[in-house]
């Protein structure tokens, strides 16, 4: 069969080359024919090359087919059986062809794989659409067959434009050897998930479900997995009936009331994974020796009571991640024997406080440990060295004490370190340097302090650490200058609330990869002078800014052309609301499938009160230079960085007028001039900033009206006050001229002036009145004296005599 396959293609490039050849020789007898002989040239000639045409063609065609079907036919593979066929076309037929619109979709447990819906990581088309009667159905889109039997085996249509009900006596039914498939991201229009289900063994993203009924109808059922789909029930007790169920995943489900304890006791049972159903209720109960579970996740739900020491008969289990629920009272000895562990998250419950125990060394094989606002207190135990395998480790919020201590050196696989808000002290332990993998770094709001501070402040040991995204040492006693060598590849730095003086160095945005990575630079709170190095305008990537509260003297931008504003590209683009948007800043990776973040916070003026924001959205683009000695004029060019959501350039000694650029930052939401030497007028254009929450204007030295009838109107007097030139309905001085009396004007006059009406805009009338009646009389009757005497004035005369 090889080879009379290879024959026919051999014959197929022979009339190919020989139709080539004739093709060449008929143009050219053409060309080398004059007008005239073309014009009577034999009909026969020009009828056999038309045939030859022709032959080619269906020779060719003949030819292509026989050379595939011959070699389908070598292969092993069967052909799709006629029934199965029918059955997709059928199922086809079922469904309009619908592109969805998912733009703004995403899922609500951040902290798992797969958190955002991407509209651009997954090709969308109807898959469908293309299926065709005459070719074998095992070669459409999205079908897998049975390469013995021909039947479909497997159906993937996720995000395929499907648009109808998914209904009970659907032909997808009637293909038998479906064992798996996949329907995703399709709009079902909020149909019931059809008791003809129980047969198949995975089943993603559907639309709305009759749980309990599907419930009854698949008690073979092995894997339940309904990810994200929008069940909105409680949970069947019937549930505890699959005595088949390994896996069990209902995640984002919204599902609520009691969850049935008797579940957790299947024997056969593996995974329960029931993350983000915020209404779901539920105990742990007494587990047995017996008991198979290897993965246990209740985050972001309203599960409650006390961990039940038993918990150490799960010598299986591998995840424990039951973050943000309501358990009580303190985590079990037992808990710290589950060697098997490699995630734990206790974070943001409700236990007792309690020291770390020493047996925490037990559980060696861990990669993330997180116990955030657990209620720890006292020193950490040295044995946390024994848990070299770890890769992210958060202790936020609790109460630990004492120094740092050096043995963390020895998590050599760490990649996120977060110890903020507990009461550490002394300095940062040299052996830290030993982490080269990490890349969040965050021991904010503890009391430690520099050990060095001739000419560096921060150990030269953390200059090892060229992997580094986020370094967080905010709200510490941290002094001296900052070193040359900090930064590389950082994406966030955050030193705000410290002792830092001295000029901050140009070289922090040209050593490494910092000029093309850095996102966040907050250097707020500190003692820094100078001049704000012009290499900083090169972080095309910066999307938020803060130097508040500091000794810097400078102009804006930084003694740069203004045009410079066009390298922060980030800042001047337009927002499109995609995904990206809508994370936080520092949301970095992922161990064990688990999201690495971390939450930058930034002190913000809102409404005149200083406040602090925590996870911040990337989408909050903003610049803060408030509370230092920049001068100069406001650059035009601020108009291009289109995303600002926050501009504040108060207390400072800006002069000249504000721009009536600012009207293009549509997305504006705080904008804060204020405590500065500014003049002239506020700029019409201010009223297209229809985001604007928070307006600041006070203490300059504006004049002139406050634009009317626009957004301006909903800000108060103190959005305006300590400028005597303004005037309007929010000040005391409503119009420019209520100083100034007219004394030959009535009450009755003045009351009508104030809407409008004075004795000005009447003589103004009849004054333009009378000369415009002048200049057309004198036109009229200077060109059309005679016509004009005849028509009207003649006749008028007339008419009287």
């Amino acid at each position: 069969m090889y080879v009379k396959t290879k024959h026919l293609q051999l014959l197929n490039k022979h009339l190919e080359f020989s139709f080539i050849v004739l093709t060449a020789s008929y143009i050219y007898s053409l060309s080398s024919a004059n007008i005239e002989s073309i014009t009577y040239q034999n009909p026969y000639s020009l009828m056999f090359y038309f045939i030859l045409l022709v032959s080619f063609f269906c020779t060719h065609v003949s030819c292509s087919k026989y050379s595939n079907v011959s070699t389908t036919s070598s292969s092993l593979i069967t052909s799709c059986l006629p029934d199965q066929t029918t059955a997709l076309l059928q199922f086809k037929a079922e469904f309009a062809f619908v592109r969805p619109n998912f733009t703004s979709y995403y899922y609500l447990c951040p902290r798992y794989d797969n958190a955002y819906y991407d509209a651009d990581a997954y090709e969308s088309y109807p898959k469908m659409k293309f299926w065709m009667k005459d070719k074998d159905c095992c070669s459409w889109d999205g079908v897998t067959c049975n390469t013995k039997t021909g039947k479909v085996v497997g159906l993937d249509l996720s995000n395929s434009w499907l648009q109808g009900p998914l209904c009970s006596n659907s032909s997808l039914f009637k293909l038998h050897g479906l064992r798996r498939i996949n329907l995703s991201f399709n709009n079902f229009s909020f149909s019931t998930i059809p008791s003809e289900f129980g047969q198949l063994s995975s089943l993603l993203h559907l639309g709305r479900v009759d749980f309990e009924n599907l419930i009854q109808n698949m008690t073979n059922l092995r894997h339940h997995l309904l990810h994200q789909v929008d069940i909105l029930s409680s949970v069947p007790e019937s549930l505890a009936n699959l005595s088949f169920l390994t896996h069990l995943s209902l995640g984002g489900c919204n599902l609520h009331g009691k969850f049935p304890e008797n579940v957790f006791q299947l024997h056969k049972l593996v995974n329960i994974i029931v993350p983000c159903n915020y209404h779901l209720t539920g105990f742990l109960p007494e587990f047995q020796l017996s008991n198979a579970l290897r993965w246990v996740a209740l985050d972001y739900t309203n599960f409650s009571g006390k961990l039940p020491n038993s918990i150490g008969n799960l010598n299986s289990l591998t995840v424990l991640a039951l973050r943000e629920c309501n358990f009580v009272g303190s985590p079990p000895s037992s808990i710290w024997n589950l060697s098997q562990l490699t995630y734990l998250d206790l974070s943001l419950n409700h236990f007792s406080g309690h020291v770390l125990p020493y047996t925490l060394g037990n559980l060696a094989k861990l990669t993330y440990l997180a116990l955030q606002s657990c209620q720890f207190s006292g020193e950490l135990p040295s044995s946390l060295g024994n848990l070299t395998r770890l890769e992210a480790l958060s202790l936020y919020n609790n109460s630990f004490s004492g120094q740092i201590p050096s043995i963390l050196g020895n998590l050599t696989k760490l990649k996120a370190l977060s110890l903020p808000i507990n009461g550490f002290g002394g300095q940062i332990p040299t052996s830290l340097g030993k982490l080269r993998s990490l890349t969040i770094e965050n021991i904010s709001l503890s009391q430690l302090e520099t050990s060095h501070l001739r000419s560096t402040i921060i150990q030269p040991s953390i200059r090892k650490w060229t992997g580094l995204k986020v370094l967080d040492i905010s709200k510490n006693h941290f002094r001296g200058t900052i070193p040359k060598w900090l930064g590389s590849s950082l994406e966030i730095l955050n030193v705000q609330g410290n002792n830092f003086n001295g000029s901050i160095p140009r070289e922090i945005f040209t050593y490494g990869s910092m000029h093309n990575t850095l996102r966040v630079l907050d250097l707020s709170h500190n003692q820094f002078q100078g001049r704000v190095p012009q290499s900083l305008i090169n972080c095309s990537k910066l999307e938020a800014l803060n130097v508040g509260h500091n000794q810097i003297s400078d102009a804006f931008p930084f003694c740069l052309p203004s045009e410079y504003f066009r390298n922060w590209g980030y800042m001047s683009k337009a927002l499109d609301g995609n995904k990206s948007d809508m994370e936080y800043f520092g949301q970095l990776g992922k161990v064990s499938g688990f999201s690495i973040s971390y939450a930058y916070s930034m002190r913000v003026m809102n409404k005149g009160s200083e406040m602090e924001l925590w996870k911040v959205l990337k989408i909050f683009i903003s610049i803060d230079l408030s509370n230092n000695k920049f001068d100069g004029e406001i650059p035009s060019s601020i108009g291009k960085l289109q995303s600002l959501v926050m501009l504040n350039l108060s207390s400072n000694n800006f002069t000249g007028i504000i721009p009536s650029s600012l009207g293009n930052l549509s997305e504006l939401e705080s904008l804060d001039l204020s405590r500065n030497k500014l003049s002239g007028r506020i700029p019409q254009q201010l009223a297209n900033l229809t985001f604007l929450e928070y307006l600041n204007l006070s203490h300059n030295t504006l004049e002139g009206p406050v634009p009317q009838g626009t957004q301006l109107d909903t800000f108060s007097y103190s959005s305006f006050k300590g400028n005597p030139g303004l005037y309007g309905s929010q000040l005391p001085k409503k119009c420019e001229n209520t100083d100034t009396p007219i004394p030959f004007l009535s009450k009755d006059h003045e009351e009508e002036s104030e809407n409008g009406f004075t004795w000005k805009v009447v003589a103004m009338g009849y004054g333009c009145g009378f000369v415009v009646g002048a200049v057309i009389g004198h036109v009229t009757l200077s060109r059309r004296s005679s016509w004009f005497w005849r028509s009207f004035v003649g006749r008028y005369f007339y008419r009287l005599w």
